[in-house]
């Protein structure tokens, strides 16, 4: 598999394992066993642990109680798993490869992978790239020890920064944010580590900041505030104003005062966090998992399976979505009301 390692979902019920939903030509329903990939991010980010429970609301494993019995209320037949991944850039190039049956993604990297522009300037379009959902904002935290003395962005001149991984959304947006304040890599001493050993390196003083992109509250920033002293440096200013007026993906959206412990809030910009998939993906199959993403039984399963999961709302599925929806997906947000 590559850069995708093969982690289930530790979630309320059983580690799964995937299948695909087959409709036969007279409707009658059989299943057969298959997997159904979904790719999340670092396990100390937000998309690993959101990622499981969506897997296991849209799952309902064969030999399962059906939903008015009290059992699971997910896809008949279906058993999603949520795959430890690269992040964005990385599920969209398994998506399109086939490696993923489904992903998440910034909304910026949604786009820019659809289009052939950005980051992917030079690359042939992911044209059969579709959205299922937006899901919630995603903060761009930019966290540094309080003895680095950094108190801005442009204060990382000369400093230990991770970026994180080439493939991941996070570093395409901290490249944008440096570029803002007319800097670059060449700038900084860069390291390119995941948020669990950037905060690693940040405590035993071998890292000076780090940027990460994810809902808020992160587990491994959790664990970082609660055991060093570090601050939230502001990404905000002139330049800011002019790079959203660039990229209009961005938004301002502050990380309020207390979401890390003895941390200050800041102001900051954020990205839509969505759900994708390929066109190549059965419109019936689709259709039932984002039926099932929105049955009332897994609004149960969002607000548990992560403090981002209410943010997780139907009324807010189709806000930042830059690309084509699957006609799957289209065809439920139209009986919902959601499309007119």
């Amino acid at each position: 598999m590559g850069i995708f390692t093969n982690l289930m979902a530790r979630t309320a019920k059983a580690a799964a394992v995937s299948a695909v939903l087959v409709i036969g030509a007279s409707g009658a329903q059989a299943q057969e066993m298959n997997f159904f990939s979904i790719g999340t991010g670092g396990t100390g980010g937000t998309y690993f642990p959101l990622g499981g429970a969506i897997a296991n609301a849209i799952s309902n494993p064969p030999g399962s109680s059906s939903c008015e019995e009290g059992g699971s209320c997910g896809v008949p037949g279906l058993v999603a798993v949520a795959q430890s991944s690269r992040g964005s850039v990385a599920n969209v190039n398994g998506i399109k490869s086939g490696i993923l049956s489904a992903g998440f993604s910034q909304s910026d990297v949604a786009y820019w992978a659809y289009s052939g522009t950005g980051t992917f300037e030079g690359q042939e379009p992911m044209g059969d790239l579709r959205a299922i959902a937006a899901l919630y904002p995603e903060h761009i935290h930019l966290v540094a020890s309080k003895e680095s003395g950094i108190a801005s962005v442009a204060d990382l001149k000369g400093k230990r920064v991770s970026l994180d991984e080439p493939g991941s959304g996070t570093y395409v947006d901290a490249l944008l944010i440096l570029q803002a304040f007319g800097m670059s890599q060449d700038d900084i001493t860069e390291e390119n580590l995941k948020p669990g050993p950037a905060s690693d390196a940040i405590r035993n003083g071998q890292l000076d900041a780090l940027f990460f992109v994810g809902g808020y509250p992160a587990g491994t920033l959790v664990e970082l505030a609660s055991s060093a002293e570090v601050v939230l440096v502001p990404i905000s200013g002139p330049e800011v104003d002019a790079m959203i007026a660039e990229y209009s993906f961005f938004s301002k959206d502050p990380i309020p005062e207390g979401v890390y412990q003895d941390v200050p809030g800041a102001d900051t910009v954020a990205v839509g966090a969505q759900l994708l998939t390929s066109a190549n993906q059965t419109e019936d199959l689709i259709y039932e998992i984002t039926k099932a993403l929105w049955n009332d039984s897994t609004r149960k399963l969002l607000d548990a399976g992560h403090a981002k999961g209410k943010s997780v709302t139907k009324e807010t599925a189709l806000e930042g979505i830059g690309i084509p929806l699957h006609a799957g997906a289209e065809k439920f947000y139209r009986e919902a009301g959601l499309i007119q």
